[in-house]
């Protein structure tokens, strides 16, 4: 058969066991009590728990809490319940169950008893322990696991924050560099033997199984042997077509790598690198190493706004300081300190010296930029773009650019207001985005049963989404944890301008939040009655002082659109009493249920009287309150409620004087 027919047959089956596998993908969470024995593959440790992986039939992740030790390879008995990971809760955000698919793991266990039935026996794992014992012993573990074995569980998040920032976090992972260094060594050595190809193979399927399979790693491998074996065959398949082939044929193997984001930079970087390759000739270091690194950027910023949010241009420049430095003398030299323990107080300063660098630039932000998260259509048009840039003429660039600057000015093209209420579990958050992407915060949340910060977690990544890289007003409708706990949080990681306060005395909270915004310079406010954001009027309705927080919990009314909007905080019944002989509140189009369902709220009375078509109630999921109460549900009966901590987020806009309502979690 003729070799063109055979590569479009593995492209055809490659694209459709995705369709197949986003046709029959639909999220939803089974669970069930198992007994499930298994070889331990991933092992991830942590000061307050341990993450491995366990392999059956099927990958299992677990999570244990309890001091247990063991190794690669180990067999264990994991008995608990097993579960599909959730979803994303909050819109745009990452994903875990799609993550834990892009690995081949469908089910979870973080409640469950384990036990070591046998220790490990293979021969592989037994050199993979060897090794990761080996490296611990070193004062720089944390780089030389990371260099060695591809493992950057030790390096703390804020420097790996950092390497994300400045664009070069790809050279924490084991990629096609480190293969290179491997060639050249394997080249070196065996150069005369005609078993080199044999050795270089074996070698790098090894290190394949050391390092875990990382997608990245597996692409380049899948890659050289395939360019092995056209090259034996003189079947002259050029190197775009062979990446697609590699491509395929692991997404074949396992569909939902177009999950894995680590896969995706690998194979789209790789395909843009090879089509300049010729470009590159008659180049010196320096300008190859420029034109990589500037390709590398255009071809990764699609990936980049479309999964992260965010840009930073120079990173084309730290490119081109760090991947020499980290190539030619950081991952060699781990390879030589590896073997030669004597060098491990050298390695330490190298990669202080190098970590130190990377904190530095990453606090030059000039030209780091918050870009709105485009459909997947208009990343295809980039990758259309640069293609056709460097195919046929440069001048395309310039239609990438004009898109990329309409992408980070997405704000400015917001027409139609739209109100996000935020799953942040036990608590409340509310996000108003106004026309020209003016943006109102109510409330950020809080659990201090957790120590996962929700406004770095959920409210600004969801922000950034939206290219929004600053809040106009932030108000907090009272002082409990649950309402304004991140509050800290926000004023010090994300911009705010205004802040305003209910009218009632300051408790500890909200005195600790006055002072950073004092030490900040960002003015507060007490007893507003209304305000004007753009063409949008907000009306603050709960003017009187009560005996409580709760009932002293600013009310917010507000239309937009023709689109009646009540939010009731905490406020009791008392409290909706008065409102009701106050205002007149008949026919909402969108109530968000006062004190999360609870029994003191949304009194019969009312709820009759304002008659919502939709109800909000933020709650968390098996809260210990018992929120939302049975009585309040059976109240808001045909009131199309809406839940938290069961439809995740949810969205309104007014668009063509129709009310649209997304939901994060589809039921």
């Amino acid at each position: 058969m003729n070799k063109k027919i055979w590569i479009f047959i593995i492209i055809l089956i490659a694209i459709l066991r995705i369709i197949l596998m986003f046709t029959f993908d639909d999220g939803s969470c089974y669970e069930e009590e198992k007994n499930v024995i298994g070889k331990v593959t991933y092992i991830k440790k942590e000061d307050d728990k341990t993450t491995i992986d366990i392999k059956e039939k099927q990958k299992y992740r677990i999570t244990i809490y309890d001091s247990v030790s063991f190794e690669y390879g180990d067999e264990l008995q994991v008995t608990g319940l097993f579960k599909t990971p959730s979803d994303n809760t909050v819109f745009n955000l990452f994903n875990y169950r799609k993550y834990l698919l892009s690995k081949n793991i469908k089910q979870i266990c973080t409640d469950c008893n384990v036990k070591i039935v046998s220790k490990n026996k293979n021969i592989f794992y037994f050199v993979k322990n060897a090794i990761i014992k080996h490296v611990d012993n070193y004062k720089s573990n944390d780089y030389l696991r990371a260099f060695v074995i591809g493992d950057t569980s030790l390096i703390s998040e804020g420097v790996k924050e950092a390497y994300s920032n400045t664009g070069i976090s790809h050279l924490l992972a084991v990629s096609g560099t480190h293969v290179s260094v491997f060639l050249v060594i394997i080249n070196f050595v065996f150069k005369k033997s005609k078993l080199k190809n044999i050795i270089l193979f074996s070698f790098l399927f090894f290190f394949l199984f050391i390092t875990g399979f990382v997608e990245s790693l597996l692409r380049c491998f899948v890659f050289m042997l395939l360019s092995h074996i056209n090259k034996r065959l003189k079947l002259k398949i050029s190197s775009e077509v062979l990446l697609v082939l590699t491509a395929s044929l692991l997404l074949i193997t396992n569909p939902y790598l177009v999950y894995s984001v680590g896969f995706m930079f690998s194979v789209v970087i790789t395909f843009f690198i090879i089509l300049i390759r010729d470009k590159l000739k008659d180049k010196n270091y320096l300008s190859k190493t420029f034109i990589i690194s500037l390709i590398s950027f255009l071809a990764s910023v699609p990936i980049l706004i479309y999964n992260f949010f965010k840009i930073n241009v120079l990173s084309i420049l730290f490119n081109v300081i760090f991947v020499p430095l980290v190539s030619i003398i950081v991952f060699p030299l781990s390879l030589v300190t590896f073997i030669i323990p004597l060098l491990d107080e050298l390695y330490f300063i190298i990669v202080n010296i190098l970590e130190k660098w990377v904190l530095l630039f990453n606090n030059i932000r000039i030209l780091s930029f918050v870009v709105a998260k485009p459909n997947i259509i208009i990343v295809c048009i980039y990758y259309l773009i640069i293609y056709l840039s460097v195919k046929v003429n440069k001048r395309w660039m310039i239609i990438y650019i004009i898109m990329l600057v309409i992408n980070i000015n997405a704000k400015f093209l917001i027409i139609n207001p739209e109100v996000t209420f935020l799953d942040v579990g036990q608590g409340d958050s509310t996000i108003v985005i106004l026309p020209k992407g003016k943006t109102v915060l109510i409330d950020t949340g809080g659990n201090f049963l957790s120590d996962s910060s929700i406004v770095s977690n959920k409210t600004i990544p969801y922000l950034n989404s939206k290219g929004i890289n600053k809040i106009d007003l932030l108000i907090l409708t009272h002082g409990d944890y649950d309402h304004m706990g991140e509050s800290v949080n926000l004023v010090n990681g994300f911009e705010v301008e205004n802040v305003i306060f209910n009218n009632d005395e300051f408790n500890d909270l909200e005195l600790e939040l006055t002072k950073v915004l004092e030490e900040k310079n960002i003015p507060y406010h007490q007893g507003v009655n209304e305000l004007v954001l753009g063409r949008q009027k907000i009306r603050f309705l709960n003017r009187n002082i009560y005996d409580n927080e709760n009932d002293n919990s600013i009310v917010l009314y507000t239309e937009f659109n023709e689109i009646k909007l009540l939010l009731m905080a905490d406020v009791g019944t008392k409290v909706e009493q008065d409102l009701l002989e106050k205002y007149n509140l008949k026919d909402i189009d969108v109530l968000k249920v006062g004190h999360h369902g609870s029994k003191t709220s949304s009194s019969k009375e009312f709820i009759d009287e304002v008659n919502p078509k939709y109800s909000i109630i933020s709650v968390g999921k098996n809260n210990r309150y018992g929120h939302p109460n049975k009585e309040t549900l059976d109240n808001l009966e045909d009131k199309n409620v809406y839940r938290t901590d069961q439809n995740g987020s949810i969205w309104f806009k007014k668009k063509n004087n129709k009310l649209k309502i997304k939901t994060c979690i589809k039921k």
